[in-house]
C-alpha cells in the first residue's frame, strides 16, 4: 500500500491526570499517540514534549514497523524522562516517512470520567 499520512504532527493540548483507577490498565488515566504506518518502510517516529514554564524534552523515539499501527501511551515513555503528570504539555512527532496520528486520553478520575480522542494536526 501506499504511504498516507504526514511526516509532522502536532498536538497541541497534553495533560495526564494522575489521579484515577489504578490497579487496571484499560482503565488507568493516560494519554495515547495512536500511529498508523500504511506505507512498506518502517517508521522512526521522533517525539517532543513541549511545556508552558521550562524548555522541550525528548526527543523520545520509537518505531512503527510497515503496514502496523502503534497504540503508544506516553504514560510508557521513560528516555529522556517520564512524561510528567498534572501537567500540561503538547507534542511534536516526526517521521521519516508518512504516517497518521490520533490523540486520545483516558481521564479515570471518578469526578471526571472522560474519554476524548482527536486526529492530530498534520502539520508538513
Amino acid at each position: 500500500m501506499e504511504p498516507t499520512g504526514k511526516t509532522r504532527w502536532v498536538i497541541a493540548e497534553g495533560y495526564i491526570p494522575s489521579g484515577g483507577i489504578q490497579g487496571d490498565r484499560a482503565l488507568e488515566s493516560h494519554e495515547t499517540f495512536c500511529i498508523l504506518n500504511t506505507g512498506p518502510e518502517d517508521a522512526r517516529i521522533s517525539i517532543t514534549l513541549f511545556f508552558a514554564d521550562r524548555g522541550p524534552v525528548g526527543p523520545y523515539t520509537v518505531t512503527v514497523p510497515a503496514e502496523r499501527t502503534m497504540h503508544l501511551r506516553a504514560n510508557d515513555l521513560e528516555d529522556p524522562e517520564p512524561v510528567p503528570r498534572d501537567t500540561d504539555y503538547a507534542t511534536v512527532l516526526e517521521s521519516n516517512v508518512p504516517v497518521v496520528v490520533q490523540h486520545t486520553r483516558l481521564d479515570s478520575r471518578p469526578e471526571s470520567f472522560a474519554l476524548l480522542s482527536t486526529v492530530a494536526y498534520p502539520a508538513v
